[in-house]
């Protein structure tokens, strides 16, 4: 299935002050986690208002309940330990040093209890547009570390681990269908950072060939979302990084387009295509028919307004490789992919969305 929306977002908005201030008192041990749950659902419903306004079709919870957009949902499944921070090698890193926590494989990877349903619900009670669910690929697990990071006696053979890791994401993907989820998305930084010459030559030192990982994260992707029903649209979300504005890696997709776009089997690419760091428009040529790739051409790091005339013209080069029926509009990223927020207020955040929006009316007619 496809989804109709020609305006959409990544997913994660920036937190309330209420939100950020009593998140950190419940990490100090201050207050209560149920205390904590009923002062995000405020925020969450407050913020969900907004974003309605904005003529937003896809609702997310603004991710509020996390403090990344990947660890928090990885560590709840048994098998996962996160530990530390991660070292450099990034094409840029924060200003401030930091680097985030890093996940190790130390056990058995399984579904023990459900991560995401109980928030999907709340924001399934509180939105009258389609509440939309972003969580971390599968690959997530996999490529910072390699096999390095995957206890080996817990998985001497890695396909055990790949048929560990499936099954965990298709029970927890099966649980939020039946709770009502018909829009997912998946969060995936590994497939462009195989887009970057310095990533593809680290991964080549772990130890792991990195024109193969392509094919064997679109067999994992595919492995948790085949078999799916008809009416659950699946997304994926390239990422090049996006902590606090800043990037981690560059370059165009074309080392994975033709894989990218043919042999993962989802319904919808959200594409970073902020700036010169994500290529030009030439590996849409690969996208076939039945697939929509929505062009994340507005910038959730830069405080600056884009001007409309220009993401049209942008939009249009775009069709000299794809059909302009085929194609959306969305800002590259989340505005706040962990907890930190990006450098804009939330008016600029406001700002950023209703201009999505006025794009996608001005050029297909309908956001």
């Amino acid at each position: 299935m496809e989804s109709n929306f020609r305006a959409d977002h990544v997913g994660s908005l920036l937190r309330t002050p209420a939100v950020k201030e009593n998140r950190d008192k419940w990490k100090r041990g201050e207050i209560p986690a149920d205390e904590l749950r009923e002062i995000e659902n405020i925020g969450i419903a407050e913020t969900v208002k907004k974003l309605e306004a904005t003529g937003m079709k896809a609702i997310t919870d603004g991710e509020f309940r996390r403090d990344y957009f990947h660890l928090d949902f990885l560590k709840e499944l048994d098998g996962v330990t996160v530990t530390g921070g991660v070292g450099g090698g990034q094409a840029k890193v924060a200003s401030d040093g930091f680097t985030p926590p890093v996940l190790s494989v130390t056990g058995k990877l399984k579904h023990s209890h459900d991560i995401q349903v109980a928030d999907f619900n709340f924001l399934k009670s509180i939105v009258t547009a389609t509440p939309k669910v972003s969580i971390p690929s599968p690959t997530m697990i996999h490529f910072r570390g390699g096999r390095k990071s995957i206890d080996i006696n817990s998985y001497p053979d890695m396909d055990e681990f790949f048929h560990d890791l499936a099954a965990a994401y298709k029970e927890e993907i099966d649980h939020l269908y039946q709770a009502g989820l018909r829009y997912l998305q998946l969060d995936d930084t590994n497939l462009a950072y195989l887009c970057d010459p310095k990533m593809r030559a680290a991964a080549a030192e772990r130890g792991e060939d990195p024109n193969e990982l392509p094919k064997t994260y679109a067999a994992l992707i595919n492995s948790v979302i085949d078999g799916r029903p008809d009416d659950l649209t699946v997304g994926i979300h390239l990422c090049r990084g996006n902590y606090r504005s800043t990037w981690f890696a560059e370059g165009g997709y074309e080392p994975v387009a033709e894989i990218l776009f043919n042999e993962i089997n989802v319904d919808r690419y959200l594409l970073e295509y902020d700036d010169e760091r994500s290529g030009d428009f030439a590996p849409l040529r690969f996208v076939p028919s039945h697939k929509k790739v929505v062009l994340g051409i507005i910038s959730s790091k830069k405080r600056e307004l884009e001007n409309i005339d220009d993401l049209c013209k942008r939009i249009d080069e775009a069709a000299q490789y794809m059909p302009l029926e085929q194609m959306c509009v969305s800002p590259q990223c989340g505005f706040s992919s962990t907890h930190h927020g990006n450098d804009m207020s939330e008016d600029d955040q406001w700002r950023k969305m209703e201009l999505v929006v006025k794009t996608a009316e001005k050029v297909w007619g309908e956001a």
